[in-house]
């Protein structure tokens, strides 16, 4: 039995209350994940879309089934939200 997928949002606004920047940082960061279709337009990743929470931070989320599909991307994207000190809400497990 592997371990649960763990759904999460890296919100853009930093542990001391600070917003992120530049503005544009989770469609630049959702853009690493993306791809060209046939129609040569690019897609988000299913697993990592831009969004924003409430209160309207940016934010970025990040499918749990990510962490299986490609682990170093999964992984990648929990130590940006480290490095960058910025607020990251647990979403769910799933198993």
């Amino acid at each position: 039995m592997s371990a649960p997928a763990t759904s999460f949002i890296i919100v853009g606004q930093t542990r001391d209350g600070q917003r992120f920047r530049p503005s544009d940082w989770a469609d630049r960061l959702c853009g690493i994940m993306s791809a060209f279709g046939t129609d040569r337009k690019m897609k988000f990743s299913p697993y990592v879309r831009p969004g924003c929470t409430l209160t309207g931070e940016k934010c970025v989320m990040v499918d749990g089934q990510l962490q299986f599909i490609e682990p170093l991307a999964y992984k990648f994207l929990l130590n940006f939200a480290k490095d960058n000190d910025l607020k990251v809400d647990i979403l769910a497990s799933e198993v």
